[in-house]
């Protein structure tokens, strides 16, 4: 459906170039703002005498009841407290206060001082509207999205603009990463109308919440970035079509409606999937394989991590060296590119060219929760030590950076950081000049680091110079006359002095939201860093957050809860967060072998299975039955920047019925696998989380069952060979001799009766319950791990 169906012609070529800028993909500076992070709930109080205004611009008068609200809210915000807005007062006082001062949401809290008149999602936002007799304004970001940044300040903090969105619209700011369930609605109706889409998402809807128009980053005024029509003509636009014809209007949202409902309820389902969907998304895969600088396709580039796992897993059973080689040689051009923060550690969130050079500098934890992992499948199947140290790098930042005092990890860093000058500009925290260098390290080191880094006098980044290895260690050697192994060591010294240098500049913005389903997939990364590294402290880390979702991010019904911020949890939790939580405890249980952790993780595939599980046609929506009632109720199946939840859903329930041998687990995942089979026939390479769940299927997963003579015994060196050896599709329990008549074995049933033979560590490989000759030896026990089995 073209735009020109829903709209005036006027507004194609405008939507459509809405596009071009979609979604946080770097660009022009910005003019100045102050920011600071919302409040801590330790944070130091302070009485203040700041005002909250009695309206906005443009905006009815806001009630006294209401005004009190805002008020105490502005006064428990802590000391040294900064209103992200360039409206303040000679004493440092925001001009504007409402509504979102109210919310935890970091996103929303940035908004809480622009003269737009918004509301967080909610009965009361869309009522008003009835009332009022107006359309909805819904603005969908993020906190830590360039492109939202700079819509903010050009618009949503510009007077003029805001007087008319408020005297003529109901506005409703939502943070996605909170309410993903309502951003993929809307999402769905800006790629119908746009064909494209991204963030800040741009939505114009009727009271009854259907929508009419939709984009994403708008230019304020007509002519500004070269548009012809600006962001404050289309709303005049809408906002007189709507009062002048709202019929019309209403008839064309529920059209739009009507499509996105009928896609989101549209049959996907076929007979079970083979092996051909997987040849099928190599196939294609290798058609837009970029054999110079690694990845797919042009730019931007997107570290995908689900595609790697499936081109690694796809290796494994066929033994087709391209395929090893497309995700390998990605990962050593990421890992080389200035996309990797060589300083801190870390991923950031995408490169904008083929050469992984240039990033956009946020940094997301479901990125680098991926990619640890990734790269430590990568480390398995190649035995590159390069690979292992990227994981421990990654995990090490996560650990120092972005987890919390309980053990929760927060959600991502913004892009951009605050200069000396004051101003914000993208990547200036992670840049450096050569003279910055040389004023760290002394020149000597300095030389160092500009040959390994790609450093120059003229910067490859505005001036500055993202770091960057355009060239193998070992020719730096060569060329300094230096061993590798003493650029290694040397490299090491210079980026500690570097990080410690880095720390003191004024650093991006964080999001410190703890958001389920991205600490399910980060738990992961620590428990598989923990077992394949064999480093006990990442497993501890896991350990700590599953302790901190599961005690403060459940509700009394024991019902998950999304979002944790300010020393609360609130949203119920949606199929993502159980899914990857789920995934996130079995990886925990197979590190420390802890039953509790299987427990849990049953508990939570007990609601999947009750409250979010379609009886009819296989599948889990994207809620839970009894949550709020939107547009459509999806059943999400393709990748995004996180994987699919019903992929990994779908995944645990392989696990689960080779650990338990409850056979509705293997049904409800073959009925769900089915139900996608559509999806991976008609375009595979866009669901490749779920052809690794295929993958897993097809297989004969192994059973390991290690059994020790007594607590105490040592079974490091079967742990070791498991380590080292990649092997995505199994299950495995550590145990005790005295443990196998025990509970564990009314959970796994597999254990029973298992013997340390001999008073011997003894290893059990199984597949389909039955069981190779038990072993004593490590030697042997590696021959029987390592067997494959080709796709039928």
């Amino acid at each position: 459906m073209k735009v020109c169906r829903i709209l005036p012609s006027a507004f194609l070529a405008l939507a459509l170039s809405a596009t071009l800028a979609a979604g946080c993909r770097g660009g022009p500076q910005r003019p100045e703002m102050s920011e600071q992070a919302p409040a801590s709930p330790k944070a130091r109080i302070i009485q203040r005498n700041w005002e909250v205004p009695e309206a906005l611009p443009g905006a009815e008068a806001l009630g006294r009841g209401l005004r009190k609200r805002l008020k105490a809210a502005l006064d428990r915000r802590e000391a040294g407290y900064k209103p992200r807005t360039h409206h303040l007062r000679s004493d440092g006082s925001p001009v504007y206060t409402k509504r979102l001062i109210l919310e935890s949401s970091p996103y929303l809290l940035q908004h809480a001082h622009n003269p737009v008149n918004w509301y967080p999602w909610g009965d009361d936002a869309f009522e008003t509207a009835r009332r009022l007799g107006r359309p909805v304004l819904l603005s969908v970001g993020y906190s830590t999205c360039h492109w939202c940044h700079v819509m903010e300040r050009e618009s949503f903090e510009d007077e003029e603009i805001a007087a008319f969105i408020n005297a003529h619209y109901i506005a409703i700011k939502v943070d996605r990463e909170e309410r993903p369930d309502i951003d993929s609605v809307y999402m769905e109706a800006v790629r119908m109308l746009t064909r494209g889409g991204g963030w800040p998402m741009t939505v114009v809807a009727t009271p009854d919440r259907e929508p009419f128009f939709g984009g994403t980053y708008f230019p304020p005024r007509d002519g500004d970035r070269g548009s012809s029509t600006g962001f404050l003509t289309i709303l005049e636009r809408l906002s007189e079509r709507y009062r002048s014809d709202p019929e019309s209007v209403v008839e064309q949202a529920r059209r739009i409606t009507e499509r996105i409902q009928a896609l989101g309820e549209r049959a996907m389902g076929g007979e079970l999937p083979g092996a051909a969907v997987l040849h099928q998304a190599f196939a294609d895969l290798s058609r837009g394989f970029d054999s110079v600088y690694g990845g797919f396709g042009r730019a931007p580039k997107f570290p995908r991590s689900v595609t790697l796992g499936m081109l690694m897993r796809y290796y494994r059973r066929t033994g087709e060296e391209q395929a090893l080689h497309m995700a390998v040689y990605t990962l050593e051009r990421m890992a080389a590119g200035g996309i990797y923060d060589h300083v801190g550690g870390g991923f950031h969130r995408y490169s904008t060219d083929s050469r992984w050079l240039v990033p956009h500098f946020e940094k997301m934890l479901y990125d680098n929760a991926q990619l640890a992992s990734t790269y430590l499948e990568a480390y398995q199947i190649s035995g590159r030590e390069q690979f292992a140290q990227v994981a421990r790098e990654v995990l090490d930042y996560v650990a120092a950076e972005m987890t919390g005092p309980e053990g929760g990890f927060h959600s991502a860093t913004d892009a951009d950081s605050p200069t000396p000058s004051g101003r914000d500009e993208e990547g200036w925290f992670f840049t450096w000049t050569k003279r910055e260098l040389e004023e760290v390290l002394g020149s000597d080191l300095a030389v160092l680091v500009e040959k390994s880094y790609g450093v120059t006098e003229r910067g490859n980044f505005e001036g500055r110079n993202i770091l960057n290895r355009p060239r193998p260690l070992s020719r730096v050697a060569r060329e300094l006359k230096l061993e590798e192994s003493e650029v290694v060591s040397e490299l090491e010294v210079a980026r500690a002095a570097l990080y410690q240098a880095r720390s003191k500049r004024p650093p991006p913005g964080k999001d410190d939201k703890v958001l389920a389903s991205w600490n399910g997939l980060m738990m992961s990364a620590f428990a598989r860093g923990g077992r394949v590294l064999g480093e006990r402290r990442y497993t501890a880390i896991a350990e700590k957050a599953a302790g901190f979702i599961l005690s403060r991010m459940r509700d009394r019904r024991g019902r998950l809860l999304r979002s944790f911020k300010d020393g609360s949890a609130r949203f119920d939790g949606l199929l993502d967060d159980y899914a990857f939580v789920a995934a996130g405890l079995l990886d925990l249980f197979e590190a420390d072998f802890d039953l509790r952790w299987l427990k849990a993780a049953i508990e939570l595939h007990e609601v999947l299975a009750s409250e979010f599980w379609d009886a009819a046609d296989g599948g889990f929506f994207i809620s839970a039955a009894d949550s709020e009632k939107l547009l459509v109720r999806e059943k999400p199946s393709y990748d995004g920047a996180e994987p699919s939840g019903n992929a990994v859903a779908l995944s645990n329930l392989l696990r689960l019925y080779e650990l338990t041998t409850e056979e509705s687990y293997r049904e409800m995942a073959e009925k769900g696998l089915a139900a996608f089979a559509m999806a991976m026939e008609r375009s595979p390479t866009a669901v490749p989380r779920m052809l690794s769940t295929l993958d897993f299927h097809l297989d004969n997963a192994k059973e390991i069952i290690i059994v020790k003579p007594d607590e105490g015994a040592d079974a490091s060196p079967f742990l070791e060979a498991l380590a080292s050896t990649y092997l995505p599709n199994c299950v495995l329990v550590v145990t005790s001799a005295a443990e196998t008549h025990g509970e564990i074995a009314g959970v796994v049933p597999l254990v029973e009766g298992k013997a340390a033979r001999g008073g011997k560590v003894t290893a059990y490989v199984c597949e389909k319950r039955v069981c190779k000759l038990p072993t004593s030896s490590p030697q042997v026990f590696t021959e029987q791990i390592r067997r494959t089995l080709p796709y039928p």
